[in-house]
């Protein structure tokens, strides 16, 4: 009986890919009838942008719809490129389900011109199309494309803070000063608290806060301050020794001007293979929480710290590790924090600009500078 059973449930299993088999052999294939094209904007349309309609809508592009061989859903993405580009860079202006029609914000409007060359208060030209995507199909572009006009504001997102950047034999930029200088990450809450937990050769280090320049600088004061040389004319400070290389903690205040020099123990922290950028700020929509991350750059000087330069939308992020959920680090604030090591933390609000961003994997410490160019 037993044997029977299983011949059965073989000759059932046999039955059931051979099915299998024969619907995909017999499924519709999707042909494209005709390409979604643009109607709304007329083209020549000139745009005058002003940041104090930013959250406004520049307008209302519609287009036709794609048409289908099959009934199926159908995916728009509303593209921009400079006038006579190919479109392998363009800008993603509006993503849309189905509907043929969308809004576009000034703000919007203004920083895809921005990414794309356009230079504030000069008129520049730029031309729109349609991308259609279905499952399983190859995407339909638009045969024709509308060209515009866009006079742009600045777009620059306000960053009203003072970075500090280490200096000196004991870095990794030596006594260079402008020589890809480690930031120091600064609070997300106190903006004149900064921190850095790092390798440190040995050796000595100062603090400089304009990368090129020798003034403003911090460097070593008695009893655990900092001295601060405001100009070239001020004497030059003292230096911050490292007597023997290893992983340090150093934190300063600039209004207390006090600091702390303390050695780190990393002996038990996890080596990453990857760490990653993911969430909706990469593609202004929830989609950018799901699939891969946007991997970042291991530094080779101090395998805990890792960068990236990207394009991002308003929205918010996190940081995550291996391209998984397992280990993750966020923050509530934008632009920086250093939070506790181990607690994952809220998602980083981040407004649409392009970022470089530094992430420290020790304590989940990140810095995120906007208007890169």
């Amino acid at each position: 009986m037993k044997k029977i059973n299983q011949f059965l449930f073989a000759f059932i299993s046999v039955l059931a890919v051979s099915c299998t088999a024969d619907d995909v052999e017999n499924r519709p294939v999707v042909s494209k009838i005709a390409t979604p094209e643009m109607t709304a904007p007329t083209t020549a349309k000139q745009y005058v942008l002003k940041e104090v309609n930013a959250s406004s809508d520049a307008d209302r592009f519609v287009w036709t719809a794609a048409q289908y061989s099959e009934s199926v859903v159908v995916q728009y993405s509303l593209m921009m490129d400079v006038s006579g580009g190919d479109f392998t860079k363009a800008q993603t202006l509006v993503k849309t389900s189905s509907v043929t029609q969308a809004s576009v914000s000034v703000k919007a409007l203004n920083q895809a011109a921005i990414e794309l060359g356009a230079v504030p208060g000069t008129p520049k030209q730029f031309d729109v199309k349609v991308m259609a995507t279905v499952s399983g199909g190859v995407p339909t572009e638009s045969a024709k494309v509308i060209t515009i006009s866009i006079n742009t504001y600045s777009g620059l997102i306000a960053y009203p803070f003072t970075d500090w950047y280490l200096v000196g034999d004991a870095t990794v930029a030596g006594w260079d000063n402008n020589n890809k200088n480690q930031v120091l990450f600064r609070g997300g809450t106190n903006p004149k608290e900064y921190r850095f937990t790092g390798y440190f050769k040995a050796g000595y280090f100062k603090l400089i806060s304009t990368l090129g320049q020798w003034a403003p600088m911090y460097g070593k004061g008695d009893a655990g301050t900092i001295v601060s040389r405001a100009k070239d004319a001020d004497p030059d400070p003292a230096s911050f020794e490292i007597a023997t290389a290893g992983y340090y903690t150093f934190t300063m205040n600039t209004e207390t001007l006090k600091y702390t020099l303390v050695p780190y123990n990393a002996t038990a922290a996890t080596s990453y293979t990857r760490i990653g950028f993911i969430g909706s700020s990469r593609t202004g929509t929830d989609a950018g929480w799901s699939g891969d991350d946007t991997p970042m750059v291991k530094s080779t000087f101090d395998t805990h710290l890792w960068t990236l330069t990207i394009t991002l939308f308003d929205g918010k992020g996190k940081f995550r590790a291996n391209n998984a959920w397992d280990k993750s680090w966020g923050g509530d604030t934008a632009f920086a924090a250093f939070p506790t090591q181990g607690v994952s933390g809220g998602d980083i609000p981040v407004a649409r600009s392009k970022y470089k961003i530094l992430f420290n994997d020790l304590d989940g410490s990140y810095m995120m500078f906007p208007n890169q160019e």
